[in-house]
């Protein structure tokens, strides 16, 4: 059914930027953005039903490209420890860190795990988000990992959000495996992958790059069994420590490379070359206590696109707000409101992939747009928590908010 959205502004996010459309019109039709432009410059078309946005301002739907929203317990617990002045050595030597939530994930049921990720995407849907990454990676062992991944399919299929599901097996080294990291890479390789891959369950494959994690060679192992079943590959880069994870993930044409924060000047041209996405996530900065900046400097001076997400996982990260990320990127990292938005749109998608359909108003791009009650699109960054008044539209259809 064709429908005309007017008596609004349209922030497009076209081309990285605000793109803006003053007193704009919408058609949309089967599901996609029709046209798009001056309503002055509307054509003749046969319209079934027109909706008045009230003076609203239009971008595109918000774009999370980097979460775990599926994982069993939480560790707050842990929060309260860490403040009342216990190291993170100690709470790993009690057993905690990722392997509780391992432990957590691994004896939870499918449908434990999908009523309690379904209530932390709801909140990232309720602050205008409509679409979303969700990783594996609190498996580790074939089972769990296709539980988890299971549950990110069931998720796009009954809720109005599209989800790209990611492989993050080499996350951390399973206990079964302690102090055998190689052969860990090589069962991911050997019968992880291709089995979840066979499945259906995988779009992408990520992976943990880090001295406490996995090296750099061991991650190119990972990334040539990718590329032979055809799968793009993402990278946890340079969060802690310089490896150059990111240069390696430039080479193997990554979609992006995630945190950042001791990247090079090198990683960032490297990255800009193969067109890689930079995706910065100022929730684990923040609750990390983090003082290292990723390079935005570096990152602008050679064009990389820079993305922003919420990075929602139980551990250094409990974000359910995407919002509140814009102004986290503009507060700790410096960026613009306008970068921002780009950051959860537009850059966003191609962090995933999607490019070509979501991220931006344009014509022939999947129908998926917010219109807020707000004065310009800087408020999006400006405010702090709360739900700003909005509609939200899922290919082409409004959505309850």
């Amino acid at each position: 059914m064709r429908t005309l959205w007017q008596h609004c502004h349209a922030a497009t996010m076209a081309y990285g930027s605000y793109s803006t459309i003053e007193d704009a019109a919408i058609v949309t039709n089967a599901g996609l953005i029709e046209w798009i432009g001056p309503r002055t410059d509307l054509p003749t078309l046969e319209i079934a039903r027109t909706v008045d946005l009230n003076g609203a301002w239009v971008t595109p739907g918000l774009i999370d490209c980097h979460t775990h929203a599926v994982f069993g317990g939480n560790r707050s617990g842990e929060f309260e420890q860490r403040l009342q002045g216990v190291s993170y050595a100690e709470i790993a030597a009690q057993g905690g860190g990722i392997a509780s939530t391992v432990r957590a994930t691994r004896a939870a049921s499918e449908d434990e795990l999908f009523v309690s990720a379904r209530q932390r995407v709801q909140a990232l849907m309720r602050d205008g988000v409509t679409t979303i990454e969700i990783k594996s990676g609190y498996g580790l062992d074939l089972a769990n990992e296709r539980k988890m991944l299971r549950v990110a399919r069931r998720l796009a299929d009954e809720l109005p959000l599209a989800v790209r599901a990611t492989c993050l097996a080499a996350h951390a080294l399973p206990p079964e495996y302690a102090g055998r990291p190689d052969d860990y890479i090589a069962h991911i390789c050997d019968e992880m992958l291709p089995a979840l891959a066979e499945e259906g369950l995988v779009d992408a494959v990520d992976a943990f790059c880090e001295h406490l994690a996995f090296s750099p060679a061991q991650v190119e192992r990972l990334f040539i069994k990718a590329r032979e079943l055809s799968l793009p590959v993402k990278l946890h880069a340079e969060q802690l420590s310089s490896l150059h994870g990111s240069s390696l993930a430039a080479r193997y044409q990554a979609l992006s490379a995630d945190h950042l924060e001791f990247m090079t000047e090198e990683d960032a041209i490297a990255m800009a070359q193969a067109g890689t996405v930079a995706v910065l996530l100022p929730g684990a900065f923040y609750f990390l206590r983090e003082t290292q900046l990723p390079p935005m400097d570096a990152l602008r001076r050679h064009n990389v696109k820079i993305a922003l997400a919420s990075d929602l996982n139980p551990g250094t990260s409990p974000g359910l707000s995407l919002r509140l990320m814009l102004n986290m990127g503009c507060t700790l990292f410096r960026m613009t409101p306008e970068e921002a938005l780009a950051g959860v749109t537009v850059h966003a998608a191609t962090a995933l992939g999607m490019g070509d359909s979501h991220g931006s108003l344009e014509t022939g791009k999947v129908a998926d747009f917010v219109a807020w009650q707000i004065e310009r699109p800087a408020d999006l960054a400006y405010w702090l928590g709360g739900d700003l008044p909005k509609r939200v539209v899922r290919k082409g259809n409004e959505i309850s908010n």
